[in-house]
């Protein structure tokens, strides 16, 4: 079968399409053959040595696609159905070995490629809205990067929650995308300063609670919006890793909550998984939840949809399309979605996913 392999860390072209062997699947494993693979962030940092992994490996933390073939004590799927899974690594290939708790099950009348694409970004909004702060009716809530991959599922996640949001973004462009999902207000902060915009919003008062996917260049300020005893969640750091803190600090800004969440400690078990999923998926097939793919590449040009991805360039969610025996050249896919169902016309850029997952 045909897979990406990294060698040694670097660029994109370290990205090499090599011929491998077919995985077998193990006791409560199951071997998918694969028509999607989400492009993330979190994929570069992994290709750059940013985060150190084992050499040689097989890049990409979510797929989607069919069972093809299933090991003993797996009962709950059988090949021929249609699955997708995040955090589970080696999604650049022709074929997956997945444990069986990870996989969910595609519902009837949603897209493969809109499934695959909603996983890890669906998923991260989910607990962060639903878990790490619950937002209750009535809360006002301030996302940074309201426009980026987590960040507009952030916000539409909110609204459902009755929520006020407040969204900071960069550009005019970026502004309509969070405005058209639901944010009530969004700042520019490349025209306006962004504490002093939410303290206006507020008369005072300051958020319930910022999640701030920044990091080292918002981090601070964004303790400083915060209502007395609320919630800072820093969920990412696009721009650097944050300074070192004295805990007192929190105390001083109010007796303030500060938590560091990870996507693989809000999906610890099966029910968990299957919770989120399914109701990501409910929302979707609702039209509650918008959800746009900008870009698929073959798996050959998975380089390419990494300079796609880092050159900020996307406005929607980038995937690897495998479509064996149908795209026999590479290149980018411009008809390997129906656009005209589920998926949205509005988007958002691939979120910059900050920690490495425990696979």
């Amino acid at each position: 079968m045909r897979a990406i392999r990294v060698h040694e860390f670097g660029g994109p072209d370290v990205l090499r399409l090599e011929e491998v062997d077919r995985p077998e699947p193990g006791p409560g494993e199951v071997r998918v053959r694969l028509k999607a693979a989400g492009v993330n962030f979190i994929d570069v940092y992994q290709r750059s040595g940013q985060y150190k992994m084992e050499l040689p490996f097989t890049p990409g933390s979510e797929g989607g696609g069919v069972v093809d073939a299933v090991g003993p004590d797996v009962e709950a799927f059988k090949p021929g159905d249609f699955v997708v899974y995040a955090m589970h690594l080696g999604a650049y290939a022709d074929y997956a070995v997945v444990p069986d708790w990870k996989l969910i099950p595609v519902p009837t009348g949603l897209n493969l490629f809109t499934a695959t694409a909603a996983m890890l970004q669906g998923m991260t909004a989910h607990y962060l809205s639903h878990d790490t702060y619950p937002i209750r009716a009535g809360d006002t809530v301030l996302v940074h990067a309201a426009a980026g991959g987590v960040g507009l599922l952030l916000v539409q996640m909110a609204r459902l929650r009755g929520a006020r949001v407040i969204g900071t973004v960069s550009t005019e462009e970026k502004a309509a995308l969070a405005l058209g999902m639901g944010a009530d207000e969004v700042i520019r902060y490349t025209e306006q300063e962004f504490e002093g915009e939410v303290k206006r919003l507020t008369d005072g008062r300051g958020v319930d609670v910022v999640y701030d996917s920044v990091g080292r260049d918002t981090f601070s300020r964004s303790l400083n919006c915060l209502r007395p005893r609320g919630y800072m969640v820093l969920c990412g750091q696009s721009s650097g890793a944050v300074e070192p803190i004295d805990p007192q600090l929190l105390n001083r800004k109010g007796s303030l909550f500060l938590t560091r969440p990870n996507l693989i400690h809000y999906m610890l078990d099966r029910q968990e998984v299957l919770g989120r999923a399914r109701q990501l998926f409910d929302w979707i097939n609702e039209g509650r939840l918008a959800v746009r793919i900008d870009a698929t590449y073959t798996l050959e040009d998975a380089a390419e949809a990494h300079r796609h991805l880092e050159s900020r360039r996307s406005m929607g969610k980038v995937l690897l399309g495998m479509q064996q025996g149908i795209l026999p050249t590479g290149g980018r896919i411009e008809n390997a979605i129906d656009r005209g169902d589920v998926v949205d016309e509005a988007g958002w850029e691939s979120f910059p996913a900050s920690d490495p997952p425990s696979y």
